[in-house]
Formats: C-alpha cells, sequence, structure tokens
C-alpha cells in the first residue's frame, strides 16, 4: 500500500488502530469523524498507538511516531475526502443501517474508490447489495490470524467464536461462578489463551460486544442473546478500557 492514499471512516478503537497498519506500511491516512472533536480525538488514539509501538520497538527502522503523524490528517466529513484516495475502509459501530448509510455516503463521494468494511459480523453481500456501485466493494476485517479464508456469514470465523466464549463468560461472572480475575486466569492457564475472554471484552468495549451479539441473536438463535450483566453495564457506561471501566479498573491504563 506504500504512498497510496488510504481513508478509514471512524476513529474509535479499531479505525484508529487500522490507521495505525496503514501508516506503518507507509501509506498516507485520512480519517474521518463525525465532527472536529471526534476527528481529533482519532487523532489522538493513532499517536497513542504509534507511540506504544515506538516504546515496544514494533515500528520500522529510521522511523517516528511524529514522522508517521505527520502522514496522517483528520476530516469531519465524507464530502472532504481527497481526491485521490485509493482504498476507503469503513470501521463504524455494528449497526447495519448506520453502515449502509455510511457507505453509501462514500460512494457518492468517491464513486471510483475502492471501498471496504471491517465489519465483524455483518453480512458483506447484505451491505454490498444497497450500494450503487457493488463490485467495488469488499469485506476487510482486521483480525489475527489474518490469512483465513471464511464463508461469509454471520459472524465470520473468529468473531462468532469469540463472542460465543465472552457471552458465556459474563453470564458465569453474572451467576457468581467465579470472578472476573478467576475466569480470566483459568481460559490463560488451562487453554494457553494470551489473555481471558472478560478482559479482552473490555478491550474490544462491551457496548461493540452487545451489538454484535444482538445482530447474531436475529440471525442464529438464542444461543447469542446478551446477557442482562453486559446490557446494565453498557446502559451504566461501562465500556471497557476506553471509558476506565468495565470487567476491570483501567483508570490508570487510559
Amino acid at each position: 500500500m506504500t504512498d497510496e492514499r488510504v481513508a478509514v471512516i471512524g476513529g474509535g478503537t479499531m479505525g484508529a488502530g487500522i490507521a495505525h497498519v496503514f501508516l506503518v506500511a507507509g501509506s498516507p491516512v485520512t480519517l474521518e469523524e463525525v465532527d472536529e472533536e471526534a476527528a481529533a480525538a482519532g487523532r489522538a488514539r493513532v499517536a497513542t498507538s504509534l507511540s506504544r509501538a515506538a516504546a515496544r520497538d514494533r515500528l520500522p527502522p529510521g522511523t517516528t511516531p511524529e514522522a508517521m503523524l505527520a502522514s496522517l490528517r483528520t476530516v469531519p466529513s465524507l464530502h472532504e475526502l481527497p481526491g485521490d484516495t485509493g482504498l476507503v475502509v469503513e470501521a463504524v459501530p455494528e449497526d447495519a443501517e448506520l453502515k449502509r448509510r455510511v457507505l453509501r455516503g462514500v460512494q457518492d463521494v468517491l464513486p471510483d474508490t475502492d471501498l471496504a468494511t471491517n465489519t465483524s459480523s455483518l453480512s458483506v453481500a447484505d451491505l454490498a447489495a444497497a450500494l450503487p456501485c457493488p463490485e467495488r466493494f469488499c469485506g476487510m476485517h482486521f483480525f489475527n490470524p489474518v490469512p483465513v479464508t471464511v464463508r461469509d456469514a454471520p459472524g465470520l470465523a473468529s468473531g462468532r467464536l469469540g463472542v460465543a466464549v465472552g457471552l458465556e463468560a459474563i453470564r458465569m461472572l453474572e451467576d457468581g461462578v467465579a470472578t472476573a480475575a478467576d475466569i480470566d486466569t483459568a481460559m490463560r492457564l488451562g487453554y494457553r489463551w494470551p489473555m481471558g475472554p472478560l478482559r479482552l471484552t473490555d478491550l474490544v468495549g462491551l457496548d461493540v460486544r452487545l451489538s454484535i451479539a444482538e445482530h447474531l441473536a436475529t440471525r442464529l438463535g438464542p444461543r447469542f442473546e446478551p446477557p442482562p450483566l453486559l446490557r446494565s453495564m453498557v446502559a451504566e457506561g461501562k465500556l471497557g478500557r476506553k471509558t476506565g471501566a468495565g470487567f476491570y479498573s483501567w483508570r490508570d491504563d487510559r
């Protein structure tokens, strides 16, 4: 992707991470958000992510976070996306109608630009059906491991399994089976997971997990019905790391 301009729609946790990846790859990036304040917050997330990568020696030799940030532009409107953009990656919340509206807006502004969605649960084919140029649209979900081919199905592969385990962990916490820390420790020690499902849910965002679970419940049945504890925590604003509180306290890590 070197030298080809990329635009990322949505500067939240996932969008900022995608912008980070393309900046490291050498592409100039435009990050679009709903207004100037949100765009500035997205830029700050990218800056923090690059600084953490530099501290762990995970940036290309001879580069700095400051130099990469110089290739990042933020805009508060789709109409301000540069005309020479080669690829647009949509990374807004997992709301089908919101995504359709954003994707149509991008194609109205840049009809000849390749467009991708980072959805982790919605049908790529359903999203494509709402677009004037579906032939220029694809799914590009950023997750590890990347080189895995799956059918276009609700939740794809990793997302579907990850949500299923995460929801069951929340039910166990709800039922008083064990503390959040002990549930996570059991998965790390017993199954060699790098982190437990509840800590991962905090990093993903409880609101994101809730949205995905609600969608999967409508497509795959009640086994994906969100637990009441998840709904109540989201209603209280306990969304995980991004708000400083979730299943864990993140006050010192924001």
